[in-house]
């Protein structure tokens, strides 16, 4: 074994007279693995809201959104969706329409957003898995249905079979006549995204249209591909086939604030959290320090035997970066253990009326966390470097002599 490594682990060993530098070693060690613990949940907890969040939206919304460039409902929609079914990676296509509204409820009223969709549409899939109480809208009956979220039912007061009062957000309160549309409440439904749940209304896309006037137009045909990440490429294709009579909007460009507002909070809270980090490392230059005033006279005699001042410099060297390895996997493993405690027993919950969604899980790459863990070893082998050099300067004779 080199003597450098040698010497490195016989003084971390040491228990004689190294109180003061045990203490130190074992504060530094702490706090490398604390910083690392902390970073490491940072960057999950950031991952995870960043996810669900996607996930959520991606289920309640459509990945890709084609309309008219001139504004204007399509009425011939069932052919331009059948051309865009034929594009390859598209998952459907279906009309639908968006419009708001005026809800009057048996103990008040609240704005909300009218989608309607149609029968074997993909949104009608995520309709189906939300649905908690009830049933689907059906276009065969004569009073028209519809489902709404979860909390807007709570804010209206209504109950499943109940009739609530729509009235177009579009509607002219000056008019004589205000029209005034009914729909029976046959279903509840929670997404966990709570602007869908405290607004959202879907309507059969017949019901939609009829009260948006355009019995047989849509405003957007709606795309759901089966990568939702390869949107741009899907929507260039939908660009190519259409022609330029119709514009499309997917689901990164109408949700780019949002996701560029928690990549702005995810760079400084890891900026953040990596300065803990370095401010824990300098605990390892501390500790080196008062190894190198303990070992003085050691190190005087490695130098009179013939020592070189690389060789000195390695044995400091070596010794920090044990104490930050050993630290960063200690932080490795509380972080995720953390992260796994946290998401069995969802710990982290957040008010839904502020933060959309009610509980967060913690995911927790092996890449990021590879490179969390790189991270502090590389700066405690950078915090070695002045305590060893100052080991390695120091000149024999003089050192003997006053440790004499």
């Amino acid at each position: 074994m080199p003597y450098e490594i040698f010497l490195a682990f016989r003084y971390l060993r040491s228990r004689h007279k190294r109180k003061l530098a045990r203490v130190t070693a074992l504060a530094a060690v702490t706090g490398v693995a604390m910083g690392v613990a902390a970073l490491i949940i940072a960057m999950a907890l950031s991952n995870g809201f960043r996810d669900e969040m996607r996930d959520k939206i991606l289920q309640g919304t459509s990945h890709l959104n084609v309309l008219r460039s001139d504004g204007q409902p399509i009425p011939d929609h069932e052919s331009v969706a059948a051309r865009i079914r034929n594009i390859a990676g598209v998952v459907s296509a279906s009309a639908t329409t968006y419009d708001g509204a005026v809800v009057n409820g048996p103990k008040g009223s609240a704005y909300a957003v009218l989608r309607g969709v149609e029968d074997g549409a993909g949104e009608m899939s995520s309709l189906k898995l939300w649905l908690r109480e009830g049933s689907l809208m059906r276009t065969s009956k004569a009073e028209p249905e519809a489902v709404i979220g979860t909390e807007l039912a709570n804010r209206l007061g209504t109950k499943l079979g109940e009739t609530l009062q729509l009235i177009p957000a579009g509607a002219n309160s000056s008019s004589a006549i205000i029209p005034i549309r009914r729909v029976r409440v046959v279903g509840f439904f929670r997404s966990g995204l709570f602007e869908y749940d405290s607004t959202w209304v879907y309507l059969s896309f017949e019901t939609a249209a009829a009260f948006a006037g355009s019995v047989h137009a849509a405003s957007i045909v709606s795309v759901q591909i089966s990568n939702p990440e390869d949107v741009k490429r899907i929507a260039a294709r939908v660009k190519q086939t259409l022609g330029n009579s119709y514009h499309t909007i997917d689901w990164q460009d109408a949700n780019q604030p949002l996701f560029a507002a928690l990549a702005l909070e995810r760079r400084m809270g890891l900026f953040i959290i990596g300065l803990i980090i370095v401010i824990a490392v300098l605990n390892i230059t501390t500790m080196l320090i008062l190894v190198v005033v303990e070992r003085r006279r050691d190190i005087a005699v490695l130098s009179t035997l013939g020592a070189k001042r690389v060789g000195v410099m390695l044995v400091f060297i070596i010794e920090g970066a044990v104490v930050g390895a050993v630290g960063a996997l200690i932080g490795v493993l509380i972080g995720l253990v953390t992260c796994a405690v946290v998401n069995q027993f969802k710990l982290v919950s957040l008010p839904a009326d502020v933060y959309s969604i009610s509980n967060v899980p913690l995911h927790a790459g092996w890449i990021e966390t590879a490179l969390a863990a790189l991270f502090a070893f590389l700066l405690s082998v950078a915090a070695t470097i002045y305590p060893a050099r100052a080991a390695a300067k120091m000149r024999p004779v003089e050192t003997l002599r006053d440790a004499g």
